[in-house]
């Protein structure tokens, strides 16, 4: 109840994201389909997860400096909320760390959609080709789906 009952800090998108390790990790992305492998783009370590960007990942070693000057060398997610919790200053600082990284991981994600010798399965779909490319990985369903001139999904 600790969690719930704390009297500082907001979560943000970014800060959720390495909290339920689901956002910018190529680990996440591997699972959903968005990468082929779950090997880290930064420094090629097997996986690329939250705690191993939180952690480990070199690229973002002064970014980490600055949090664990605030929450000590323990850099565990269950460690670093139980010190988020308790400290507004490391709650900041947490919320920090995972504005910097992330919004760079997400830029450096986003060149590499765009890149024009990207895998289809790597570049970002928007509007009417994001729907039909839906719609061809799309499992089969007990009745037919239709679209309309639009690209609309109906039944």
């Amino acid at each position: 109840m600790e969690w719930v009952q704390r009297q500082h800090g907001r979560l943000s998108y970014r800060l959720t994201q390495v909290l339920t390790d689901h956002g910018c990790f190529r680990a996440f992305l591997c699972f959903i389909g968005r990468e082929e492998s779950p090997r880290c783009h930064h420094c090629d370590a097997e996986e690329d997860t939250a705690q191993h960007t939180l952690a480990t990942c070199p690229a973002w070693a002064k970014e980490r400096d600055v949090l664990i000057a605030v929450v000590g060398r323990n850099l565990s997610l269950g460690a670093v909320v139980t010190c988020m919790v308790g400290s507004e200053e490391a709650w900041q600082a947490m919320r920090s760390f995972c504005e910097t990284v992330i919004s760079q991981k997400e830029a450096a994600e986003r060149e590499r959609e765009a890149s024009a010798d990207a895998p289809m399965i790597r570049r970002r779909r928007a509007g009417r080709r994001r729907r039909q490319y839906g719609l061809l990985h799309m499992p089969l369903l007990s009745s037919p789906r239709t679209t309309d001139s639009r690209g609309s999904v109906g039944r």
